[in-house]
């Protein structure tokens, strides 16, 4: 099922909005012609799907599906609070909607918390895993206090003269190259909210080894707010995990979207026997 066609990036995408369990979700699908499940990202905390198109273009060949969570972006936001394993069921029929089967699932930062319980809810229907500068839930290292203050409200995407005061400080690595920060739009303070309450008490640690799809996880070396060690804790409960340390900061998606998405697409690519059953 296809929608509306436009611009965004260097490529063609689809945008339309979905109406699932009472809610209506924004989604966007960058169609590719390679042989394999589409790319289903979780996004950041508070941040819409025009910030993923610098990655959508770099994977050129892979059909990439992005969603404003519900209250970020131009989702709606449910009246009520939500738990990540609820979101997962919403983006479950979001796919049905799309009628898409199965994915390989790529979660960036607090989209990678969600990314984590869509695998665990979804063993046949996540294939492979992609887990980008995010943690294990409550038992992360933290970020320094002059980091972590500055997620406590979503100012950063709602007033761009802070965000370009803050972003090297916070984000580390190349936030502050050009075109890094553009991405960046408004979202709201209940839906912000909402994010940050999904996450309370939640925590992957004790069933990540349960979590069966090969998984790629992906770390910056500059990262301010979710540092290494916590993407190495990840790789290491992992059953079938590969770790890499990019050399940028929590942006790196972003901002070395090229690196990041030729380390993705190699490891998405279908191996022989997957091709030969195609």
């Amino acid at each position: 099922m296809t929608g509306p066609v436009r611009r965004l990036g260097a490529r063609d995408v689809e945008i339309r909005v979905v109406d699932v369990l009472g809610l209506s979700i924004r989604v966007a699908v960058w169609r590719g012609e390679r042989p394999q499940p589409p790319l289903l990202v979780f996004n950041g905390i508070g941040a819409g799907l025009e910030m993923l198109a610098p990655f959508a273009d770099e994977m050129s060949g892979t059909t990439v599906i992005a969603f404003d969570v519900p209250g970020a972006g131009e989702s709606e936001a449910p009246p009520v609070p939500y738990r990540l394993w609820m979101l997962g069921v919403v983006v479950g029929r979001v796919l049905d909607e799309l009628e898409v089967d199965r994915v390989d699932v790529l979660g960036v930062s607090w989209g990678g918390a969600a990314a984590q319980q869509f695998a665990l809810q979804n063993p046949h229907r996540c294939r492979r895993l992609v887990l980008a500068a995010t943690t294990a839930g409550m038992v992360m290292l933290p970020p320094r206090w002059s980091v972590l203050k500055a997620f406590l409200t979503p100012r950063r995407h709602n007033d761009p003269a802070y965000l370009h005061q803050v972003a090297g400080r916070i984000y580390g690595g190349k936030a502050v190259e050009p075109g890094v920060l553009e991405g960046f739009g408004g979202t709201s303070r209940r839906g912000y909210l909402l994010q940050q309450m999904a996450l309370w008490g939640w925590t992957s640690a004790p069933w990540l080894p349960l979590v069966r799809q090969p998984t790629l996880v992906l770390a910056g070396r500059d990262d301010r707010v979710v540092r290494p060690a916590n993407l190495r804790l990840i790789a290491a409960l992992l059953p079938d995990a590969r770790l890499h340390v990019l050399d940028d900061g929590h942006l790196f998606i972003i901002a070395s979207a090229r690196e990041t998405a030729d380390l993705v697409g190699t490891f998405l690519a279908p191996t022989t026997t997957e091709a030969g059953t195609s």
